[in-house]
């Protein structure tokens, strides 16, 4: 298993989408230690490695 950004399997990276209407791709905010959507700017946290990937709990900065 590869690790790759904020700790999380790298295959996961290639297929994490934001649910978001546009199911836009994510990114790393490695100093937030959060998940970025591209589209929507929302963050979504990873607690004890597990991305929390819903929109009613996503912080939009």
């Amino acid at each position: 298993m590869k690790s790759g950004p904020l700790g999380l399997d790298a295959a996961l990276w290639e297929v994490l989408a934001c649910p978001c209407p546009q199911h836009a791709p994510v990114t790393a905010d490695e100093a937030g230690g959060q998940i970025a959507c591209t589209k929507c700017d929302a963050r979504f946290a990873v607690l004890d490695g597990i991305p929390i990937m819903l929109l009613d709990r996503a912080d939009e900065s």
